[in-house]
């Protein structure tokens, strides 16, 4: 069985040298790198991930819990998050929440027993209690669990008032905002915070109605808007949406009723996800989370609490947002 100190051999460097490539820890030079990588592939060594993990009481695995992975911003986000993450040598484990208490209970229940080196949490059903019996680092997307965890978030602040700025200056003088869940202490309602502000600053009429937390699907947006929203809608000229998901439903909606986008109502979304990128009909102005950098700094901030744990400081990450103009203003 071939070895590490085989590999230092073939590539003529010391077994050291070797290990640092393996364990992405130290200055390597790309030459080096690359020598070290032809050698391994050329004797066909494979590191014995498990004897890595046990030597360094580490499991390189990452647990991360999101409330629907069939979402497009949350397949995104874990698609940024394992990039990052396999760079420095740590897999992913992926769980749907679905927003019920009993399967998030369960998720954390499963990675504590499987000993994940620290987990990446983008939903919150439980007490804080039960986040703070987790033996192993946490970080937090978007909501705020307790000053023991650091967050990562956009400036959902900047961005509802980027968004309710623009409607406003697109001439629009009744707003409605279809906002998520208030109840819950999640970052992303200081986008509802910024566009009661922003409204009364410019004295608009303005009203919000406030969506479920239980759902996330196209179908529960759609049937919302009728449910909900179709009877008052004529009331407004301006709608400020908190996903995209919820915009483009109303988009569908009023063009099937006969009501004119943007003439008769604009609407701006919240998210520019991978979905939003590939409409065509209608390319929806929206608010863009980058969320290649969200994802990054949830990963890097996770594996720093991890590989530096004595570190006594919480540092919480705000990533700028920015308005994407579309058809829909």
């Amino acid at each position: 069985m071939t070895t590490i100190k085989d590999v230092a051999q073939r590539a003529g460097v010391s077994i050291t040298t070797v290990s640092r490539v393996l364990n992405n820890r130290g200055y390597i030079s790309k030459e080096t790198r690359r020598k070290v990588e032809e050698a391994m592939t050329e004797i066909n060594y494979s590191p014995n991930e498990i004897a890595r993990a046990l030597q360094k009481s580490q499991s390189y695995i990452l647990g991360m819990i999101v409330p629907d992975s069939n979402h497009p911003f949350f397949s995104e986000l874990i698609k940024h998050v394992e990039i990052y993450a396999n760079e420095k040598n740590y897999k992913v484990l992926i769980c749907n929440s679905l927003d019920q208490p009993e399967k998030e209970e369960k998720y954390i229940r499963m990675m504590k027993e499987n000993r994940v080196d620290g987990i990446i949490m983008c939903s919150h059903t439980l007490d804080v209690n039960e986040y703070k019996k987790v033996n192993s680092p946490i970080v937090t997307f978007d909501r705020i669990i307790s000053n023991q965890f650091p967050y990562v978030a956009s400036d959902n602040f900047r961005g509802g008032e980027l968004a309710t700025t623009h409607l406003i200056q697109s001439g629009c003088k009744r707003l409605l905002h279809i906002s998520g869940p208030l109840k819950l202490d999640l970052l992303a309602n200081r986008r509802t915070d910024a566009f009661l502000v922003t409204c009364l600053r410019h004295k608009v009429s303005h009203h919000v109605i406030e969506g479920s937390q239980d759902n996330l699907t196209f179908e529960y947006f759609h049937n919302f808007i009728k449910s909900e929203i179709a009877d008052t809608l004529s009331e407004y000229d301006g709608v400020f949406c908190t996903n995209d998901m919820v915009a483009y439903a109303l988009f569908l909606y009023a063009t099937e009723n006969g009501i004119k986008i943007p003439e008769q109502l604009k609407i701006v979304g919240y998210d520019y996800h991978s979905f939003t990128r590939m409409l065509q009909t209608p390319k929806l102005t929206t608010i863009a989370q980058p969320v290649n950098r969200l994802g990054k700094v949830l990963s890097s901030t996770i594996i720093n609490m991890i590989e530096n744990k004595d570190a006594d400081t919480i540092n919480n990450s705000v990533v700028d947002v920015e308005l994407i103009k579309g058809h829909t203003t």
